[in-house]
């Protein structure tokens, strides 16, 4: 397989290329996108409700995509080039943003983004899965969640920065951002090479009836628990709601996010790790707890330290469970389904997380945010229900593991 992992059972240097391209390109998005709802209203004049449609959009155009890319690298046994195809689409709309004078072409790049993250996504996540050994797959899709978090944060403390030293110029912010986008295409471009695929491989529509069967209850299950995960967790834009709810300054909030994400990137490998030496039930189950525990420290918070307390909780959380749900695809799929496995897998929890936000922003809006984390708490219980009954099945068939 051209040198893609060693005897040792390190992480593929493919991996970490992988793991460096989602960080340079998690820079430069989030560079834009902590800054674009001011820039929008505040420079450009457009109405919140503009924003929501064109976040809205934006959300659904990715889930649609995602599923047929996936498919596609099946199909055509290749996925650099879909996935450089989709960090390109991403890095090619930076400059529309510096140069946006009106909605219009604001909304075409936030479209053709989301395009190309849908396009990337799935692909990628199947090129780790096919170039990382069994033995250290949880290993190696926690080190690119790592570094994918590192640059969530990353980006908005730069943008703060320049911010700062620029005296409010939104659009040379935004030329930055493209530094670090188009060399995320070149790095993904030269440095990652491909497994071949193997002599006798055949050329299948993957979304065929039969291959579609091959998928079996094992993956389903998986899908299904992160389904609930989404509903459990809602957008992120509630944590951010609910710290300034706690009379912390305007200013200072979105810092409580970079707390969150510094707190998942720093236990996305350890629990990466730890995935590949115990069970994946027990470390959900952990995770799930570590979720109940995070929304009643948030459903009660009334200051700062509490809510500093909760976003840590579910930073850990994530921690856990992101790169343990890829890994759980990954091993549940067949190999030359992997892609659409994936493509499945996103859409299925993308729709949640829409459904689940919407609901959460009716539950905040009629009965405050309380009952908001109240419900995430409960459909985490609802989460452990399930794992609790997959492994009273599967004490029946010792051949069954999670």
């Amino acid at each position: 397989m051209n040198n893609v992992f060693d005897s040792k059972g390190k992480i593929p240097s493919g991996i970490w290329v992988l793991g460096f391209v989602s960080m340079l390109m998690d820079v430069s998005s989030e560079m834009i996108h902590s800054l674009l709802p001011m820039f929008l209203v505040g420079a450009l004049g457009i109405s919140v409700f503009t924003v929501g449609i064109i976040e809205g959009l934006a959300q659904a155009t990715a889930l649609i995509v995602k599923v047929f890319s996936g498919a596609l690298s099946d199909y055509l046994g290749k996925r650099k080039g879909l996935a450089l195809l989709g960090y390109a689409l991403g890095a090619i709309t930076k400059p529309l943003f510096a140069i946006a004078s009106g909605a219009g072409l604001v909304i075409a790049a936030r479209l053709i983004d989301r395009v190309g993250k849908g396009i990337r996504g799935a692909p990628r996540d199947a090129l780790i899965a096919d170039l990382a050994p069994p033995g250290v797959r949880g290993a190696a899709f926690g080190l690119r969640q790592a570094l994918d978090t590192a640059g969530a944060f990353l980006g908005p403390l730069l943008a703060v920065g320049l911010m700062l030293l620029w005296a409010n110029d939104y659009r040379a912010v935004f030329w930055v951002a493209v530094i670090p986008a188009f060399l995320a295409v070149a790095l993904l471009l030269f440095g990652v090479q491909e497994p071949e695929r193997g002599a006798n491989a055949q050329r299948t529509n993957p979304i065929k009836r039969e291959n579609l069967r091959r998928l079996g209850a094992s993956f389903w299950w998986v899908v299904a628990i992160g389904a609930i995960f989404a509903l459990a967790r809602f957008s992120d834009a509630f944590l951010i709601l609910r710290a300034q709810q706690s009379g912390v300054s305007v200013a200072l909030v979105p810092l409580v996010m970079v707390a969150m994400n510094l707190v998942y990137a720093g236990s996305a490998y350890p629990f990466g790790w730890l995935s590949d030496r115990m069970s994946h039930a027990k470390l959900l189950t952990l995770g799930l707890i570590v979720l109940i525990a995070a929304d009643l420290v948030l459903a009660n918070a009334n200051d700062w330290l509490t809510i500093l307390a909760g976003m840590g909780l579910w930073g850990i959380h994530m921690g856990m469970t992101e790169g343990l749900l890829a890994t759980m695809v990954a091993d549940t799929a067949p190999e030359d389904l992997r892609g659409t496995a994936y493509g499945v897998f996103n859409v299925i929890s993308g729709v949640a997380m829409l459904i689940a936000s919407g609901v959460a922003g009716w539950l905040w809006d009629r009965n405050g945010a309380q009952t908001t984390f109240y419900a995430g708490a409960a459909f985490s219980l609802v989460a452990l229900l399930g794992l609790a009954l997959r492994g009273s099945r599967s004490k029946e068939a010792p051949g069954n593991s999670a």
